[in-house]
């Protein structure tokens, strides 16, 4: 293994990407164009259990724990997360965009390598995405998780922002990320993040959730999420769903049906809200299009003025809004950086599928950048590209020819220790 003609990310040897954020961790071979699996980041975990449990659906390798001592049952990916069962909290493993709580990642790396890898950790070397703002200590704990545990040949941590201008073909670019929890503007120069420079509000994809929330509720709409419901009738728009509820086992956790009802906003304000070019203005947004959109109960109706009004909360704020992070991000760089940092903006993270987002952002980027700027947006067509950049940026970074001498290898690690980290990876 320790051969100096080692190749890790050759076409012998697959290299894994491993992309962890708030709302899924993305997992896949470099040089794929897209993750196999998009894991969603929580994890459920159910009380102790009796020994002589024969359930099969726990039997399998999803419950990823043999070990007696800790008895109590872990369940990894929507298949299993999203069943209703009796005292099954849901949990994230994730804080502030860093890894908070191991031994449930450990769950989902463990469940990675069964059911989406299906091979064993010691022949690929892993490529980790990390959020820009990562301490230290987290760095070193991953890489020692990684080599000690898994035993990976070779591992690498790079921040996800520079991944995202690779993933665009772009060595110094500014990132603005909005994802679930968050939403970031990193200016990356020549690979390297500017870290005093990052900027970032807790206006992201979860907030909106809970705007979308209120509003409904406020209007009365039943919000049932669809476990609840065994069967529905067709109803006219507007008309009181008809619906039969569906027998549920006893004692559901508020952790879990909270976390049903959060995905059940997320494909509301995914398929409803949309961002207008301009400040929100009634008049303006009464004279587009409505869009429909029916609850799993049944209940359907119109959407009009309304879904703007939401969608322009993650703009109209004087500090947090998207256009003012950006260019304040911008304003903290060099002035001999900032022309080529707005010549190429990469708009990336699920949150900004939202209709008309990147548009938005170019004009108020454009309001508030210098008046001889040449203002370009990157943000790819496809949902795969906008939501997966950092993936798709860590499979290119990883099968290129360049990069393998970058790795630290497990020789590296076994002289020098998890310390390796803070001087191999930037």
């Amino acid at each position: 293994m320790s051969g100096g003609t080692m190749l890790y990310g050759g076409d012998e040897i697959g290299a894994l990407v491993f992309d962890p954020g708030h709302h899924s961790l993305r997992v896949g071979y470099a040089q794929e164009d897209s993750p196999k699996a998009e894991i969603p980041s929580v994890v459920g975990i159910g009380a102790h259990a009796p020994e002589t449990n024969l359930d099969p659906e726990t039997k399998t390798d999803n419950n990823v724990t043999p070990n007696n001592a800790d008895s109590r049952k872990f369940y990894v990916d929507t298949n299993y997360v999203n069943v209703p069962r009796s005292q099954m909290e849901v949990q994230t493993y994730m804080k502030d965009g860093m890894i908070d709580n191991w031994e449930l990642f450990e769950k989902v790396i463990d469940y990675a390598y069964a059911n989406v890898i299906q091979s064993e950790p010691e022949y690929h070397p892993v490529l980790f995405s990390e959020a820009s703002w990562n301490v230290r200590n987290n760095r070193e704990k991953l890489t020692e998780l990684m080599f000690e545990k898994y035993n990976v040949p070779a591992f690498f941590l790079v921040k996800n922002a520079v991944l995202a201008a690779f993933s665009s073909g772009r060595a110094t670019a500014l990132v603005v990320d909005s994802g679930a929890t968050h939403t970031s503007a990193v200016p990356v120069h020549e690979g390297y993040v500017l870290s005093q420079a990052v900027v970032k509000s807790p206006l992201g994809g979860d907030f909106l959730s809970r705007q979308c929330r209120q509003h409904l509720e406020k209007h009365g709409i039943d919000l049932s999420p669809v476990y609840r419901i065994a069967s529905k009738d067709v109803v006219k728009e507007r008309d009181n769903a008809r619906f039969t509820l569906r027998k549920l086992p006893e004692n559901l956790t508020q952790s879990w049906q909270t976390y049903m009802q959060q995905l059940l906003m997320q494909d509301f304000q995914m398929n409803v809200l949309q961002v207008l070019e301009n400040p929100y203005d009634e008049r303006v947004a009464a004279q587009i299009p409505t869009v429909h959109y029916e609850f799993p109960n049944g209940y359907h109706q119109e959407f009009g003025s309304e879904r703007f009004k939401i969608a322009e909360s993650l703009f109209d704020n004087a500090m947090l809004g998207a256009g003012q992070l950006a260019s304040t991000s911008v304003g903290m760089c060099d002035a001999d950086v900032r022309l080529s940092l707005f010549g190429s903006v990469v708009v990336t993270g699920g949150n900004t599928l939202i209709q008309g987002f990147p548009e938005r952002l170019n004009r108020d980027l454009q309001l508030r950048a210098p008046s001889n700027t040449r203002l370009k947006m990157i943000s790819a067509n496809g949902t795969v590209e906008r939501r997966f950049g950092a993936w798709i940026g860590g499979s290119i970074l990883a099968s290129i020819g360049t990069f393998q001498q970058m790795w630290i290898s497990s020789q590296e690690y076994e002289e020098a220790g998890k310390s390796q980290v803070e001087r191999k990876c930037p």
